[in-house]
């Protein structure tokens, strides 16, 4: 029986699709929930810090270590269990505890995380979050909680997965530094499902948080993008001037296409990954299954309210940046086409000064030639005339009559020496 060889990479990519499993969650209990970015090109950071940080949370409570290379963890620290993953920016910490603490969001789950430990942490807190469970018999006593928890305002609360739990949040940032979030499980709500829920609501905070960071992004560039649109509008009206001056207008548009290539190579990654993040909400939202509970926003309205806004100007400034950089462009081939034609008309008037130069320079030299012939043949007949005047003589032939006989002949044969020669260089 013939054995085929697996792909070397076959078991590691099948076994990742189950490597982050969701946390198995027995109501009522409690979860922290941190995540860590690093302030700039956090998706080229070295990911063995974040490892290291990692294991030394670990060793202060005596727990297992994860294996090299790992991207996620979970395993128990002191009463508490903890979940750890690595992503593509950012790393998140999520501990969770039995039971809840008669103070709503009392953040002493948080901290199982030592202010020392927090402080050498490789990267910035882009959000932290404390996760209330409680069962939930009936809706009766749901809302004067969420009244007394959450700012009416901006309260988002619905009923999920089949009106299994009742899930609340305001996202709003407590006097503690964390977001608040509570889950009121009804009776018999898996400890699974349960689990899946806790999940959800970290990633929704995560991402939108992470999604953010774009509308941060568009807002900084705000200055550039009017500084380079008055730049290009400016130099386009130029052009449309009969005294415009091409090459320096042209080398003036190719720096504004330079200067925007550059802006936009610069914010491609936080555009794309804020598309990304936006998406990743909206996902995690919909799998929830929302209903409205007592009238109440839901989550999913939230974001359409507060959230969405954000993202389509993200996505608004991205558009402009790549309209501008298109009109950059196409101004930049037209006044180069403008050169090129004004380029090619100074050759015509070039080669046309260079075709009167060299009728001149012909000219002349006929002339000269015509010279160079009447001088060469004055002294090849005073030459000939002195030698042969004997000759001559002898016939009874006078000196004048030598000199208008040979005269003529000598012209002839210069000029035809003269002609063959300038034939043979040309």
């Amino acid at each position: 029986m013939s054995v085929i060889t697996d792909h070397e990479l076959r078991y590691q990519l099948a076994n990742e699709l189950h490597a982050r499993p969701f946390p198995t969650l027995e109501a009522p209990c409690r979860a922290a929930y941190l995540a860590i970015k690093q302030p700039s090109d956090a998706a080229a950071r070295d990911r063995d810090l974040d490892r290291q940080h990692l294991i030394a949370l670990l060793d202060r409570y005596g727990a297992a270590h994860p294996q090299p290379g790992a991207t996620h963890y979970f395993g128990e620290i002191g009463r508490h269990k903890l979940k750890w993953e690595s992503h593509t920016e950012f790393v998140t910490y999520t501990i969770f505890g039995d039971g809840v603490a008669d103070t709503p969001f009392d953040a002493s789950t948080f901290a199982m995380f030592p202010d020392d430990w927090l402080a050498e942490a490789p990267g910035q807190r882009v959000t932290s979050a404390l996760i209330r469970v409680e069962i939930c018999e009936d809706d009766t006593s749901i809302p004067d909680k969420v009244e007394q928890w959450f700012v009416p305002e901006s309260l988002a609360i619905s009923s999920v997965l089949d009106d299994s739990a009742v899930m609340a949040g305001d996202f709003r940032i407590d006097p503690a530094g964390h977001m608040r979030f509570a889950l009121f499980a009804r009776p018999g709500m898996g400890a699974r499902r349960i689990g899946r829920v806790v999940q959800r609501i970290c990633e929704i905070e995560t991402y939108k948080s992470m999604s953010m960071l774009g509308l941060a992004r568009s807002r900084s560039l705000g200055g550039t993008i009017g500084d380079i649109n008055g730049k290009l509008t400016r130099l386009m009206s130029e052009m449309r001037g009969n005294e415009v001056r091409s090459e320096e207008t042209l080398t003036a548009l190719l720096e504004v296409s330079a200067e925007l290539e550059s802006t936009l190579a610069h914010s491609a990654f936080r555009f794309g990954a804020t598309g990304a993040y936006d998406a990743l909400v909206h996902q995690r939202i919909a799998v929830l299954r929302e209903e409205r509970f007592k009238g109440r926003q839901t989550f999913a309205e939230f974001m359409m309210r507060r959230f969405d806004p954000a993202m389509r100007t993200v996505k608004a400034v991205e558009g402009q940046l790549r309209t501008m950089a298109e009109r950059a462009e196409r101004a930049a081939n037209l006044l180069r086409t403008r050169v090129d034609v004004e380029r090619s008309a100074q050759n015509q008037e070039l080669l046309a000064s260079m075709d009167r130069r060299a009728d001149l320079q012909l000219r002349l030299q006929k002339t000269v030639e015509g010279f160079s012939v009447a001088a060469i043949s004055y002294y090849a007949v005073n030459l000939v005339s002195y030698l042969s005047f004997p000759f001559f003589e002898g016939v009874g032939m006078s000196k004048t009559a030598t000199m208008a006989i040979l005269t003529p002949v000598i012209l002839v044969l210069v000029w035809l020496l003269v002609r063959c020669i300038r034939n043979n260089v040309e």
